[in-house]
C-alpha cells in the first residue's frame, strides 16, 4: 500500500512552530509522509501546495487567532479546484481554539480539530482510519493543463500505477527524444544550499521571464528506513510560492544514491506535460560515490554540483565522484572560511578534465547575491561568464 501523503503548516502570522515538528516526527514514525510548508503561510500558498502535492489531508497548528476565518478560507480554496477526492482539513491550536470554535468550523467543512491533550496516537489513528485507503484516479481529460491533473499523473507514477504508455519506455530511449523543456538538475551534500540556491534562482526566472511561463521543482528527500519521509524543501522556499511555480516532494522509498525509483516517470510526465520552460531537479543530499544523474546523464540537460566550503581535505576533494561529471560546479556559502581556498583546491581539481565546466561562487542567502546572477544566465540563458577558472 502506498504510503498516506499529508500537508501541514502554521498560518500566516503565526511563528510557533514547535508543536506541528512533534507531530510531523510522530505521522514519519508510523510510515506517513509529511509535506511540511512552514509557519506564516498563506491561506493560498497553503492551497496551492496541498493541490501540487495531491495530498489526502491538510493539517495546521494555529496558536495566534483568527483560526475560524483561516480555516475557512483554505476549505473554500479547495473546493473551488473541484478535488477529487476532496482533501481534508483538520488541525489544532492547544487552547486557542474552544470547543464552540470548533463547531463552527466543522459547519465550514473542516473534518476534525484536536483540542490540548490529545495524544499523538489518536491523531496517527485518526489519518489512517480516514486516509488509509483513499484511492487515486486520473482525472478526466477535461482537467489537462491543471495542476491537479498534472498532480494526480506524478502520484500515480510515484505509486507505480497508472502510468502512462511512453512511461515503459528505457530510459536511454527518453534521452533520445528532443525535450522542448530544459531539465536542469543540482545535487550535493546535505546542508550545502541547494533548496536556496534554487529559490534565487526561481527568483529570478519570475523576473526575467514572461508572465505565462513556469517553472518547475522536483525535489527529493531522504525516506526513513521502514517509516515515512518528512519533505520539508518547501518549507525553506519563499519565493518558489508563487502560481507560476508547480513544486512537487517525493520521498526516496528505500532507493540510494539521492533519487527514487520513480524520478523518471516523474520528471518525464512534468516534461512532456509543455507546461513548464524549465524543470529544476534537487537531489537528496548525495556522499562522494554519487552520481545521481548517471554519467550519460540522460536525466538532465545541465547538472551543477552544490558543495560547502567545509569539504574536508583535499584528500576527501579527491574522492568525490560527481566532480567529474558536473556541467557546472558551485561553491556555495561564500561568506564561510574557507571559501577561496575551496575555489582553488576545485579549480586545481577539473582543471585536468578538459570538459569545459564551470566553476562559480555563490553566496545564495544574500540579497542580489552577482554569484547567483551569474549562474542564472549561465544556466536559463546560456549567456553566463562561468568558466573553469575561479573569477
Amino acid at each position: 500500500m502506498s504510503p498516506i501523503r499529508i500537508l501541514t503548516a502554521v498560518p500566516i502570522c503565526d511563528g510557533h512552530d514547535s508543536a506541528i515538528n512533534t507531530i510531523n516526527l510522530e505521522f514519519i514514525r508510523h510510515g506517513i509522509e509529511v509535506i511540511y510548508l512552514g509557519y506564516h503561510r498563506s491561506a493560498r500558498d497553503i492551497a496551492r501546495a496541498a493541490v501540487q502535492e495531491d495530498v489526502v489531508a491538510i493539517g495546521l497548528s494555529t496558536y495566534n487567532g483568527g483560526h475560524i476565518e483561516f480555516f475557512g478560507e483554505v476549505v473554500d480554496l479547495l473546493e473551488q479546484r473541484r478535488l477529487a477526492p476532496p482533501i481534508k482539513l483538520f488541525g489544532g491550536g492547544g487552547g486557542t481554539i474552544t470547543h464552540a470554535d470548533a463547531q463552527i468550523m466543522y459547519g465550514h467543512g473542516v473534518d476534525r480539530i484536536f483540542f490540548a491533550g490529545t495524544p499523538l496516537e489518536e491523531m496517527v489513528k485518526y489519518l489512517r482510519g480516514g486516509y488509509g485507503d483513499v484511492a487515486r484516479f486520473p482525472y478526466e481529460l477535461a482537467f489537462a493543463g491543471s495542476d491537479q491533473f498534472l498532480s494526480r499523473q506524478l502520484t500515480l507514477a510515484d505509486n507505480g500505477s497508472g502510468l502512462p504508455p511512453q512511461a515503459s519506455e528505457t530510459a536511454s530511449a527518453a534521452s533520445k527524444r528532443v525535450r522542448s523543456t530544459k531539465v536542469i538538475g543540482l545535487t550535493g551534500p546535505g546542508g550545502a544550499g541547494k533548496t536556496t540556491l534554487i529559490d534565487e534562482l526561481v527568483l529570478r526566472f519570475l523576473h526575467s521571464h514572461a508572465a505565462d511561463r513556469r517553472a518547475a521543482i522536483l525535489s527529493h528527500d531522504p525516506s526513513i528506513v521502514g517509516s515515512g519521509a518528512l519533505l520539508g524543501d518547501r518549507a525553506t522556499m519563499i519565493y518558489s510560492q508563487h502560481d507560476r511555480v508547480f513544486m512537487r516532494s517525493i520521498g526516496t522509498r528505500g532507493m540510494t544514491g539521492g533519487l527514487s525509483l520513480s524520478t523518471d516517470r516523474c520528471l518525464r510526465i512534468l516534461a512532456e506535460s509543455n507546461l513548464f520552460e524549465f524543470i529544476l531537479m534537487e537531489t537528496v543530499g548525495t556522499g562522494q560515490e554519487a552520481i545521481p544523474f548517471g554519467v550519460d546523464r540522460h536525466l538532465v540537460d545541465q547538472s551543477v554540483l552544490v558543495m560547502p566550503p567545509d569539504y574536508g581535505s583535499r584528500i576527501q576533494l579527491q574522492k568525490i565522484a560527481m566532480i567529474d561529471v558536473a556541467d557546472v560546479i558551485v561553491v556555495n556559502k561564500a561568506d564561510l572560511r574557507g571559501a577561496r581556498t575551496a575555489l582553488t583546491e576545485i579549480e586545481s581539481r577539473i582543471r585536468t578534465n578538459r570538459k569545459g565546466q564551470s566553476l562559480l561562487c555563490t553566496q545564495a542567502n544574500r540579497h542580489r547575491d552577482t554569484g547567483v546572477d551569474q549562474l542564472f544566465e549561465l544556466l536559463f540563458t546560456g549567456t553566463g561568464t562561468g568558466t573553469d577558472t575561479p573569477k
